[in-house]
């Protein structure tokens, strides 16, 4: 991919820098630097220029045909999407009872192969050369490819703990991408015997290559650690699903947030009162909102998603050796948040390793070649679903009219809760990297692992459509405010008091 950078005066004095397209993201984003007379950083932005709109076009649509529509967000994580919108759905069928136990344990099974794999094609693919070669390789080199060449059985690992999420993902729902399988009350595919034991025979490889990645990933961690430990390291809340005894749990539960200090800010919030603890803010400058828990406000309550957001609020993990590998984190980290945003790799390993040795308990679990998958209940008219996706946090929420048909759809995805941490990590590296000193390609990339480190999925995030709210400022030279509108999303027109 050609990467432009474009350097430009502005009437003010100031140098604009973009960085254009940013690269080995899913999905297409720039980043503008404002430089001031002396080259120092004074604004860094993350803009996401991609614009999608499903929130709208999913409105009208029989509630049935939701969780596979909303896979089409993207290719890299679309069963996240199925079973979040399935999780929604699950209320339009069985009202607020459960799924069978077969039907959740098969999603779970399809969730943690989804994670698996998207896991293993973010550490692999797109992180592992910056993290085996440097921030400043060669362009040429600095790929998979190199690492292939340099490191040929660690990527081919890689590429294997891949296609085994991918084949459980294909088993399930008949299609390594976009398949179906989930549905809302249930599941529509039972797991033949001769297909769960041809998955048995490959997981107890797949653990140990995630064993080892992790080893992997810490190592390389911590020998570089000046430079990794400080790299876009910066406090932050963290958010999270954790089960009712604290664990960390991919498919269900209720949110967590702690702060950057460990302290718990709110535990075990149901998935249905979401929208009383999150606002979306918009700017103007980038289609990707900004949320922040609304009790603190923009500037205090944003807050980070994602494997690093697990491993720090997760009271314990229910598999052995993942367990063990967060416990040396925690043990690590002084027992506070890690806020290194580096550190997201080795959290993701850990991560990863769940996932398989999720996998191989759900396999030889007895309920999950079970033939009851369908559940009932008197129907309920709104739903809300969230679990953890690659990423971080998803919700999906959804309301039907009488005809049952979407009336109301609100995505918030995981990308999007990093949003702000992305845009601070921005700021962070540049100001780090960039002050008082000439361009060069190897500190351009550090911005771009930056945002790596969060592993954006830019076509999930940007599905809003219609009249966006927007918030219009006017500052003076000193920037001390002078005006303020802000047009809602129907329209309506605030102009608040300045203070």
């Amino acid at each position: 991919m050609n990467q432009h950078l474009e350097t430009a005066a502005s009437t003010d004095g100031l140098q604009r820098v973009v960085i254009e397209p940013v690269s080995r993201v899913e999905g297409h984003g720039k980043v503008t630097l404002l430089l001031d007379a002396q080259r120092r950083v004074k604004q860094a932005r993350l803009h996401i220029v991609e614009f999608r709109g499903f929130e709208r076009f999913i409105q009208g649509r029989p509630y049935w045909e939701v969780p596979t529509l909303v896979q089409r967000l993207c290719g890299i994580c679309p069963v996240s999407h199925l079973l979040a919108a399935s999780k929604a759905c699950d209320p339009f069928v069985i009202g607020s009872n459960r799924i069978t136990p077969t039907a959740e344990k098969l999603r779970r099974l399809l969730h943690v192969a989804q994670v698996l794999q998207s896991n293993a094609l973010h550490f692999f693919h797109l992180a592992s050369p910056d993290l085996l070669f440097g921030f400043d390789d060669a362009v040429p080199h600095r790929n998979i490819v190199g690492v292939l060449q340099d490191h040929r059985e660690l990527g081919l690992q890689g590429i294997k703990i891949r296609k085994y999420g991918q084949e459980v993902i294909r088993t399930l729902t008949g299609k390594r991408v976009h398949g179906t399988g989930s549905v809302p009350g249930g599941f529509n595919r039972a797991l033949s015997v001769a297909d769960r034991d041809a998955l048995r025979a490959e997981i107890g490889q797949i653990i140990d290559w995630c064993a080892a990645a992790l080893d992997l990933a810490r190592d390389v961690f911590l020998a570089k650690i000046d430079e990794q430990g400080a790299f876009a390291n910066f406090p932050s809340l963290f958010m999270s699903l954790v089960r009712p005894d604290g664990a960390g749990d991919l498919y269900d539960g209720g949110l967590r947030v702690k702060d950057a200090n460990g302290q718990i800010v709110f535990d075990h919030e149901a998935n249905a009162s979401y929208a009383s603890l999150i606002v979306e803010e918009v700017k103007p400058w980038t289609y990707m909102k900004f949320p922040h828990l609304r009790a603190l406000g923009p500037e205090h309550g944003w807050y980070r998603v994602g494997p690093l957001a697990r491993v720090n609020n997760a009271s314990f993990f229910d598999t052995p050796r993942a367990e063990a590998a967060r416990q040396a984190f925690v043990a690590w980290g002084g027992g506070k948040p890690v806020g290194a945003s580096l550190a997201q790799h080795w959290a993701r390993m850990i991560d990863m390793l769940h996932c398989a040795e999720s996998i191989e308990r759900l396999l030889h679990d007895p309920d999950i070649t079970g033939t009851d998958l369908m559940a009932s209940g008197e129907p309920l008219r709104e739903g809300v679903g969230i679990i953890e996706a690659p990423r971080g946090t998803l919700i999906h929420h959804y309301r039907i009219g009488e005809n049952d048909l979407i009336s109301h759809a609100n995505l918030i995805v995981s990308t999007t809760h990093n949003n702000h941490a992305m845009n601070e990590a921005v700021r962070s590296v540049a100001a780090q990297y960039f002050d008082g000193r000439e361009l060069t390609e190897g500190l351009l990339n550090r911005i771009e692992v930056a945002i790596r480190a969060y592993d954006p999925c830019l076509s999930c995030a940007t599905h809003a459509v219609g009249k966006m709210p927007l918030r219009v400022e006017l500052v003076d030279e000193h920037e001390r405010p002078l005006d303020l509108l802000f047009k809602h999303e129907d329209g309506r027109i605030e102009r608040p008091a300045v203070e």
